[in-house]
């Protein structure tokens, strides 16, 4: 299976993915982004802005994960914003397709906690990416809510919010 926990910059993705390694049985940590760096080396993509805006790092999410779990089984977490729901849709049908189950969570603060979060980190520029985001990710809110099970992060440490996560997993 895959956990996939979703959300904007600063609700706690990927310190809740971190905290629900030792809690969800055979767990083993994926950054999807990690697909968009690679596809970085590639010389002469579209510029883009966004690596989710090109067609092949969506497809090679899915792929990639179908081929994590068959070589080593047990589940994904996978922290990454999707904010274009129909990236979302092509990345969760395709994941449907290989016959992958995924729980998809949206980690949610409120406006005023995500941007003290934000703005308390040290990277001056991934701080100011992150604040221009927020818009985006409250434009995309009301798809999240309902294509995942929403998650306040707002007063919950990490470990809280990933006890929250397993209860919701059964």
């Amino acid at each position: 299976m895959i956990v996939w926990l979703n959300g904007t910059f600063g609700a706690g993705k990927t310190s809740t993915a971190r905290e629900l390694l030792p809690l969800v049985a055979g767990a083993r940590y994926f950054d999807p982004e990690q697909v968009g760096s690679m596809l970085r080396t590639v010389s002469d993509l579209p510029g883009v802005g966004d690596f989710q805006h090109w067609t092949p790092w969506r497809g090679l999410v899915v792929d990639t994960a179908a081929r994590l779990l068959d070589y080593v089984g047990g589940a994904l977490v996978m922290p990454q914003t999707v904010l274009v729901e129909q990236y979302w849709r092509e990345i969760s049908a395709g994941l449907r397709e290989a016959g992958i189950p995924v729980h998809h969570f949206v980690l949610h603060a409120d406006q005023e906690t995500l941007t003290r979060r934000i703005e308390a980190a040290d990277d001056v520029w991934a701080r100011e990416w992150r604040l221009e985001h927020l818009p985006a990710y409250a434009d995309a809110f009301p798809w999240l809510s309902r294509e995942g099970q929403v998650v306040d992060t707002t007063d919950g440490s990490p470990a809280e919010v990933a006890r929250k996560i397993v209860k919701r997993l059964g």
